[in-house]
């Protein structure tokens, strides 16, 4: 696990490698262990080391035996043992055990074709100095993060933005794309940035440069759910024992390692599932870590322990209060753009926790993606069938108070009529839309000057349009794998992590046990209230019954009733009207309505005052 940058000329002279120090500094965090760099001709690749494999002989860029192939990544390749051995075969030889010297022969190999076998989380670097060719690409679902830039004669990229920010000419003009598009979705989509001319590699995409040609971005693959004529039709115990076996490889991959492995453990069925797994495949006591809160209706420390005393688990736990809110500075500065997902919060305290402990920890993103755990999957099922009854009961349910527990009844009745008339993609992100249109007309009307925003929607548009003939559901399924996946929970879990120079693992997303998901049919995964059955059915003969049929909480804080008590003041101090007009972007009329109606019980805002929140902290404190 890495942080990675670069720079190349783009008329192909030889490159000034002055900046490229400033760059790789801002990444220390990402690579405390160890630095390497390599100039060579018009490219100068860089990278920071958290040691993880080979832990002597693992520094990065790798380059071939004769100097002609540098590679530099930001991640583990999962299967660099099997491609080794295949490579020798072809008479390759190699220095290092690490898993990025692979990259270099599997490319000498193969080219570009070469990430078709690459199995783990990945952003790589590879420069090709007899074919005068830079090849940048991602990971499949986006686990780990490459933005890049080209300006003022230069490509350069980095794993987080903080490095291109240290770039001489850079300025750091906001997109106000970028910032409708964060309103709508509580996190920028790839491949906007909050800054006009930067751009986020998009998951399964690759960005080649050769000199004096611009540079060119395609995909490379792109995961998606089965034909609806395609799906699987086995009987369910089948597929249940096939899953199984797929999860187990993924946990038995995922846990190769020179350095201990532990798991975060949230108390829900999918971080349960992969601990069960990693306890059984682990040659050592398996090391837990979990964080709860004193609200009863959000903390799930309960069903955590119960997971870790099955597993005899050396456990550890933290407390989060809304006194943690003092951290939020710190964790808007972390992002380096704006970021609203306030569940930041608790992966930062679980992070640091397990940093304290380990070097590598195991985490259950894209377990409700794949296999279908939202609440929003279940109202797309009944929705058709309750859109009369939505419309005649709306004008009562909005006069229901505001509760401030965790996904209340009357948060999500008020959020199933508002949307359950609308045509199946627009309904979908009805459910979790931070604000609506009308909304951030008003309030970001300094910025759009009179010009019609770009609809953020268009992008979810065109990617629902690319899974036509799959079955309903799955296609919103997959419409949540970008951008909520990739930009929001991945982001989220690498950044913070990160933070703590903690590297984090995801073994629902590996390509073996995607691969079963994506052509489940939507009985095996949604059927009426019931979610995750086939994962559930796996599940069930490893954990307790209060975790593997209990109901799913998610990993959230008690944001509205902070933000109606002890956020209260914060929050209007720093939504108040100077504080907005030194900012430039928000008008503070509709921030002042939002929080008096939160405030009144009439609704709940907490979602946006977070965004609201967290978009003015990230002005003052993330972009120093």
């Amino acid at each position: 696990m890495c942080g990675i940058c670069g720079l190349a000329a783009l008329d192909g002279a030889a490159v000034d490698a002055a900046p490229l120090h400033a760059m790789s500094a801002a990444l220390v965090h990402r690579g405390p262990d160890d630095e390497g760099s390599v100039i060579d001709g018009p490219v100068a690749l860089a990278a920071r080391r958290l040691a993880i494999i080979d832990l002597a002989a693992g520094r990065q860029p790798i380059s071939s035996e004769d100097g002609g192939v540098h590679a530099a990544q930001n991640g583990e390749i999962l299967n660099h043992a099997a491609l080794r051995r295949e490579l020798e075969r072809c008479g390759h030889r190699f220095a290092t055990r690490c898993d990025t010297e692979v990259l270099v022969h599997l490319y000498e190999q193969r080219g570009e074709r070469m990430l078709d076998a690459l199995r783990g989380m990945f952003a790589l670097a590879i420069w090709d100095a007899r074919e005068q060719r830079l090849l940048l690409a991602r990971d499949r679902f986006g686990i780990k993060p490459l933005y890049w830039r080209a300006a003022g004669g230069v490509l350069s990229f980095a794993s987080e933005l903080k490095a291109l920010r240290t770039m001489p000419d850079f300025r750091g003009e906001l997109d106000p794309d970028a910032i409708e598009a964060y309103f709508a979705f509580n996190s920028i989509p790839s491949p906007l940035t909050i800054f006009r001319d930067v751009r986020k590699l998009e998951p399964g995409t690759l960005l080649s440069w050769r000199p004096g040609h611009a540079p060119q971005v395609r995909r490379w693959c792109r995961p998606a759910p089965a034909q609806a004529g395609d799906v699987r039709t086995e009987d369910e115990r089948e597929l249940a024992a096939e899953l199984a076996d797929r999860l187990r490889d993924s946990v038995r991959a995922h846990l190769v390692s020179d350095v201990p492995v532990g798991v975060w453990l949230s108390g829900g069925v999918d971080s349960g599932l992969l601990a069960a797994l990693a306890a059984q495949e682990s040659g050592e006591r398996l090391r837990t870590f979990s964080i709860g809160f004193h609200e009863r209706s959000f903390d799930e420390l309960d069903r955590a322990r119960l997971v870790a005393a099955r597993l005899g688990s050396e456990h550890h736990e933290a407390i989060l209060g809304p006194e943690s809110a003092e951290l939020l500075p710190r964790i808007a500065a972390a992002f380096d753009e704006p970021y609203a997902d306030s569940s930041a919060l608790p992966a930062d305290a679980v992070s640091r926790l397990t940093a304290r402990h380990v070097k590598v920890a195991l985490s259950g993103e894209g377990g409700d993606e794949l296999f279908g755990g939202y609440q929003t999957y279940a109202a797309d099922l009944l929705a058709p069938r309750l859109a009369g009854v939505a419309r005649l009961a709306r004008p009562l349910v909005e006069r229901v108070p505001s509760s401030s527990r965790r996904v209340s009844l009357d948060y999500r009745a008020r959020r199933f009529v508002r949307a359950a008339q609308l045509p199946p993609l627009e309904r979908h992100h009805g459910w979790k839309e931070i604000l609506a249109p009308a909304v951030r007309a008003q309030l970001l009307a300094p910025i759009h000057d009179g010009r019609a925003p770009q609809d953020p929607l268009d992008q979810l548009r065109r990617r629902f349009a690319e899974t036509a003939g799959a079955e309903p559901l799955a296609r919103l399924q997959d419409v949540d794998l970008a951008p909520y996946l990739a930009d929001d929970l991945l982001t989220k879990t690498d950044r913070m992590s990160m933070s703590h120079s903690l590297e984090v693992r995801v073994p629902f997303l590996d390509p073996h046990v995607a691969e079963l998901a994506l052509a489940l049919p939507t009985s095996a995964k949604v059927r009426r209230l019931a979610k995750k059955r086939l994962l559930r059915s796996v599940a069930a003969t490893l954990l307790p019954r209060e975790v593997a049929r209990g109901a799913k909480r998610g990993f959230s804080i008690p944001m509205a009733a902070w933000l109606r008590g002890p956020l209260l003041p914060m929050a209007r101090d720093l939504l108040a009207p100077a504080a907005l007009a030194r900012g430039g972007v928000l008008d503070a009329a509709p921030v002042a309505r939002l929080l008096d109606e939160h405030v009144a019980r009439r609704d709940d805002h907490s979602r946006a005052l977070w965004g609201l929140l967290c978009f003015v902290l990230w002005q003052e404190h993330g972009q120093r």
